[in-house]
């Protein structure tokens, strides 16, 4: 099995739609997933997300309109699913850096560019092994800092690593009340708004219920829940990031179409222990949270 169909079904649809309201509800239902389970699919077999694809996408056919075509630039806005003209000038100046105006009046067709996906360029090979074990975790406590970010311009892509090398550089995890594992950290995806992009990302420790937290830390509850555990094959220092980024985009695109299950859309989570201190054969173990995918009628 294969989500290739169900995407490209997808992106068919929004080309062809690009003048009428698009939510990610509604466009997870063309592809026959559930809301966050395409949300995350879509982002790892197309390259981006659901919202930020289907944003460059109305704003690249206003640009052509704009530069081919004599029209207000208000119908144009109106035309590539705008209702306002203000923030259809806001997003194209921030896409493109100039106002629709400036550009019109610029006499150049000129970028960057979306054009649309297909996913013959943009699949990614199952080149590595995923035999998850599936368990189902009892709820459990963490003490650590967050950060509020979103996967949109890939502003997760810098802020996760700024976040971590800042807990790094001022020993932060030293500073975290009583731990249930002194040599074990946690990177938690989790409060994912899938229609905006944005989620809340935390570095910390398992406690014990109850534990108080220091002043700049947090306090949460992740309740029990069934996760596949996937452990990231083995690598050095050079290839340990990338193969960390390899392992998810093959959960997405090989493991998850090939399963039973779909995300469950609560929280994921990165386990980095003793073995990702050495210096060859790092690994960390990948929980994600899953349920039973419901039988799709066509």
């Amino acid at each position: 099995m294969s989500y290739d169909k169900d995407i490209q079904h997808s992106l068919d649809y929004i080309e062809d739609h690009l003048d009428e309201p698009l939510s990610l509800k509604w466009l997870a239902e063309v592809a026959n997933f559930s809301p966050f389970h395409f949300h995350r699919v879509f982002q790892t077999m197309v390259g981006e997300s659901v919202i930020e694809y289907v944003r460059k996408r109305r704003l690249t056919v206003a640009a052509e309109k704009i530069y081919f075509t004599n029209q207000k630039i208000i119908d144009i806005a109106l035309e590539v699913g705008f209702s306002y003209q203000e923030s259809f000038n806001r997003a194209f100046k921030k896409q493109f850096g100039v106002s629709p105006l400036q550009y019109r009046r610029a006499h150049q067709l000129s970028g960057p560019f979306r054009s649309k996906a297909y996913l013959k360029s943009y699949r990614i090979k199952g080149e590595l092994s995923m035999e998850p074990s599936l368990k189902k975790v009892e709820g459990f406590y963490v003490v650590g800092y967050e950060v509020k970010t979103k996967n949109v311009d890939g502003e997760n892509n810098s802020d996760i690593p700024a976040f971590w090398q800042q807990y790094l550089q001022n020993d932060l995890g030293e500073k975290i009340p009583s731990p249930l594992n002194p040599y074990e950290e946690l990177g938690i995806c989790t409060d994912f708004q899938p229609e905006t992009g944005e989620f809340t990302y935390i570095i910390g420790k398992r406690v014990a219920e109850g534990t108080t937290p220091l002043a700049g830390m947090v306090y949460r509850t992740f309740p029990e829940q069934e996760f596949a555990i996937f452990t990231t094959p083995p690598a050095d220092d050079k290839s340990f990031i990338p193969t960390i980024q390899s392992t998810w985009n093959n959960i997405f695109s090989t493991w998850f179409p090939q399963s039973d299950y779909e995300h469950s859309g609560t929280l994921d989570i990165e386990l980095y222990d003793e073995r990702c201190h050495v210096n060859e054969n790092k690994k960390i173990d990948i929980y994600v949270p899953v349920k039973k995918r419901a039988a799709i009628v066509k």
